[in-house]
């Protein structure tokens, strides 16, 4: 294991800015079941994010948009009985804090009392201000998500990369800002150029998490079941795989249908 960390006891919200102010590196992963949640967190993973892409990882959704709160708060529960050490992430799903600053609150307080998570993830700037707002007076610590937002996918009609124009960037910088000046103690940035992501994690004190954009922020994030390689059809410039586990586990699983059927499974060690 690296030595490239403190051995925090139990990682908060506070010990994220005091990382980035010690220039200590935020690593950051999904986890959706009790399972692998055990294991990230075992391997020292600062963060664990119970992201609104279960709906594509574990409920094989096109899009992140048809899950359920209820949905996110049965994930929420599971990763937070396995914990014990990483700060734990809800993503509000989509529908939730939109349109209503009070449905985002409730919505918030639900995660947050019925999973014993530790904050919550909403996705956007300014046109969701007054949610975040809200949220944040209830004492629930909440980490925004700037530039490509899943959420928004109809809207963009695509996952390509955001901010690449002066305008928009400009905009995502202006919203970064405001998100810190309410009360956010972290933004994720995905998919964005690298240039820009490096500008806004230099313009704010607190922690700017980067997904596909680039190494000069505070810390970075993938999607669990793709850095194992348990996915395979999803192949984007900033994935590394660290695993191919598409491969092991399928050739794993046809030696046991071999095995059961030629009778080689159970031996005589294997029975009782």
């Amino acid at each position: 294991m690296s030595v490239a960390q403190k051995n925090y006891k139990r990682v908060t919200v506070k010990t994220l800015v005091d990382m980035k102010a010690n220039g200590e590196k935020i690593s950051m992963l999904t986890a959706y079941d009790y399972t692998m949640a055990k294991i990230v967190d075992g391997a020292g993973i600062d963060v664990i994010l119970v992201g609104d892409s279960a709906s594509n990882v574990m409920a094989g959704h096109e899009t992140t948009l048809p899950i359920t709160l209820d949905q996110m708060i049965y994930h929420a529960s599971s990763v937070v009985r396995a914990i014990y050490r990483a700060l734990i992430v809800v993503d509000l799903p989509f529908g939730s804090y939109q349109s209503d600053p009070k449905e985002a609150l409730r919505s918030a307080i639900r995660i947050m009392k019925e999973s014993g998570a530790h904050s919550v993830k909403l996705e956007g700037g300014k046109e969701i201000k007054e949610s975040i707002k809200r949220i944040l007076n209830a004492g629930i610590p909440v980490m925004g998500h700037l530039g490509l937002t899943p959420q928004s996918i109809y809207k963009f009609g695509t996952y390509t990369v955001r901010a690449k124009e002066e305008e928009e960037a400009h905009r995502l910088i202006s919203d970064a800002k405001m998100l810190e000046r309410l009360g956010c103690f972290a933004i994720v940035l995905e998919k964005i150029p690298a240039k820009l992501a490096k500008q806004v994690a230099e313009s704010v004190r607190i922690p700017i998490i980067g997904i596909g954009a680039g190494p000069d922020v505070d810390g970075q994030v993938l999607v669990l079941h793709d850095m194992l390689g348990m996915t395979h059809e999803f192949n984007p410039r900033f994935l590394r795989r660290y695993l191919n586990l598409f491969d092991d586990m399928t050739n794993a699983i046809a030696q046991y249908v071999d095995d059961v059927k030629t009778r080689d499974f159970p031996n005589k060690s294997e029975q009782y």
